[in-house]
């Protein structure tokens, strides 16, 4: 048992058109460009050098001290 013969496929080929008809193949495999032109585009934009965006402002830090202040020694005491 070799692989499919001309015919096999022939015959696969005149079943897809039956069901699906010419019309509708031809429009799916219009899809199918505009989809790969969409991503051709999609990579091509991904591959340019874009500059990068640097801040209006100085980044600032805030400086973080833990305390113990009144709110968590009441909200440790609850009881549930």
């Amino acid at each position: 048992m070799g692989g499919a013969s001309i015919w096999h496929w022939i015959v696969v080929g005149l079943i897809v058109v039956l069901l699906f008809g010419r019309g509708k193949i031809s429009d799916m495999m219009g899809d199918v460009a505009k989809g790969i032109k969409a991503f051709k585009k999609g990579m091509a934009e991904d591959e340019t050098p874009s500059k990068p965006v640097e801040p209006v402002e100085p980044v600032r830090t805030i400086d973080h001290q833990a305390t113990p202040t009144a709110t968590t020694a009441t909200t440790n005491n609850k009881v549930g």
